[in-house]
């Protein structure tokens, strides 16, 4: 981004003095124009939305870490499946050892209370966040409460909550929820760590929803290779979707568990 160009700018932060402080620090620097302004996340999310619908470009957003419901850094991820995400300068009041993870992975940070000068050089050297930087400070992140998927240049968020299984599938996972599936680019094994609280494993490449096992039958299960004598297999019955899950041998524990 060169000096002369105009920077369509995105403030973020849950707290109204924060916002307006920055709005005015930003209105004494040249080339820069606050498009929008959100009060959490999740807004924020709908906002980017909305302005590439209407052809409308976010250069850099100003984000903070610690709102309600979804903090800054999952949303930096959420933007980060944009075909050309914007830049991200997060503005934090963490502490020095947080401040560390940020230097280390070079992103971009402004500590409250922001100086002007401070953010000036900020917006000079802003640039989009690779992958890693966003793995490497999700740590610093309270738990993911949505997945997203990137679909016809818009972020598409679902809520954990609404998800009944994960079916790994080639490169993609297939994400089910009651009203139609997703396509995911993430590891299995990485959502399993995520949110083992919450899905279990029924077969090497599913994980579903504790919550929306119905119960377990012994069906016979067509192309299933488990199934080539033509027993029955176990399968669990599934809340709001026609389709059952396979449960392999391996997890059949869980099975007798759930009879107990």
């Amino acid at each position: 981004m060169t000096n002369n160009t105009m920077l369509n700018i995105l403030i973020v932060d849950d707290e109204t003095p924060a916002r307006t402080r920055l709005r005015e620090l930003l209105a004494d620097i040249g080339n820069v124009n606050v498009v929008a302004e959100a009060k959490n996340g999740k807004e924020a999310l709908n906002l980017v939305n909305q302005m590439q619908s209407d052809q409308e470009r976010v250069d850099i957003v100003l984000l903070d870490i610690r709102m309600p419901e979804m903090d800054g850094i999952e949303v930096a991820g959420h933007l980060q499946k944009l075909p050309e995400p914007p830049a991200i300068i997060f503005t934090t009041a963490f502490d020095s050892y947080a401040m560390q993870a940020f230097d280390m992975n070079a992103v971009d940070y402004l500590l409250k209370p922001i100086r002007f000068e401070r953010l000036q050089t900020a917006l000079q050297k802003a640039r989009a966040l690779l992958p890693g930087q966003i793995d490497a400070l999700t740590p610093l992140s309270s738990q993911r409460t949505h997945l997203s998927i990137s679909e016809r240049n818009r972020i598409l968020l679902i809520p954990i909550a609404d998800i009944i299984y994960l079916r790994a599938e080639l490169k993609y996972i297939t994400v089910r929820t009651a009203e139609r599936e997703y396509l995911l680019e993430e590891s299995l094994t990485r959502l399993e760590q995520e949110f083992g609280h919450v899905f279990i494993r029924l077969h090497r490449n599913c994980l579903v929803a504790s919550a929306c096992i119905l119960s377990y039958e012994k069906r016979h299960v067509e192309n299933e290779p488990q199934n080539e004598g033509g027993e029955k297999q176990w399968v669990a019955i599934l809340k709001n979707v026609p389709e059952t899950i396979t449960v392999s041998r391996r997890q059949q524990h869980l099975i007798r568990q759930n009879n107990h």
